[in-house]
């Protein structure tokens, strides 16, 4: 099996994996399979996750379907395919989770990354910018671009993007309460480490570098 097909089986088993368990915590209000304590706090790790991987992951998304639409190559767009539909459906749940706590989707007024503990970077979402995220501008540059120069462009953001999720993603390992959510965070770090060593791959064969 080839490194893109092996990414992509691992993308889909793990987006049925955490489709099912998230359906389990959804029979109890506020509680993930196995955890019997109440709904986190707005300020909490687990809140603060979800609210901010949403945003994260929507912009993948965003970028995903643009390159799609910029190549005809069908190495890149199986791959941004991927991760369109992985993300996205991980999006569903964490939205999902949100509105089973009874929590906002925003909260204004809060930086990203505040339930790290650290800064975020630049002028974007609550006035920053999270880790590995493109800005107006290099989106706009993916726009404008077509063929190979398109999907060395994409290659490059998503490679960065994903560096950024999956220290994100360690964030709600090390401090989300035990439970489907911190089992999706640690699905994310295994599944984008997976495709960054992918795309190193890919971005070789076309004679560039992450």
């Amino acid at each position: 099996m080839t490194r893109t097909q092996w990414a992509a089986v691992t993308a889909v088993v793990l987006a049925l994996l955490f489709a099912g368990a998230a359906t389990v915590a959804s029979a109890g209000p506020g509680k993930a399979a196995g955890d019997t304590t109440a709904a986190p706090a707005a300020d909490s790790a687990d809140a603060g996750f979800a609210r901010d991987m949403s945003v994260h992951h929507q912009q993948a998304v965003e970028m995903s379907f643009i390159v799609r639409d910029r190549t005809k190559d069908e190495e890149v767009r199986r791959l941004a395919y991927d991760i369109a539909n992985t993300q996205a459906n991980q999006r569903g749940m964490m939205l999902g989770w949100l509105d089973m706590w009874g929590l906002p989707k925003v909260a204004p007024g809060v930086e990203p990354m505040a339930w790290m503990g650290m800064p975020s970077h630049g002028s974007g979402h609550s006035g920053a910018l999270m880790p590995g995220m493109a800005t107006a501008a290099e989106l706009d540059r993916l726009r404008a671009a077509t063929g190979r120069q398109a999907e060395i462009l994409y290659l490059r953001l998503m490679t960065e993007h994903h560096k950024g999720g999956v220290h994100m993603a360690r964030g709600c390992v090390d401090a989300c309460r035990p439970g489907v959510e911190r089992d999706l965070a640690q699905g994310m770090v295994d599944a984008q480490e997976s495709e960054i060593l992918l795309m190193a791959d890919l971005l070789k064969a076309r004679g560039a570098t992450p």
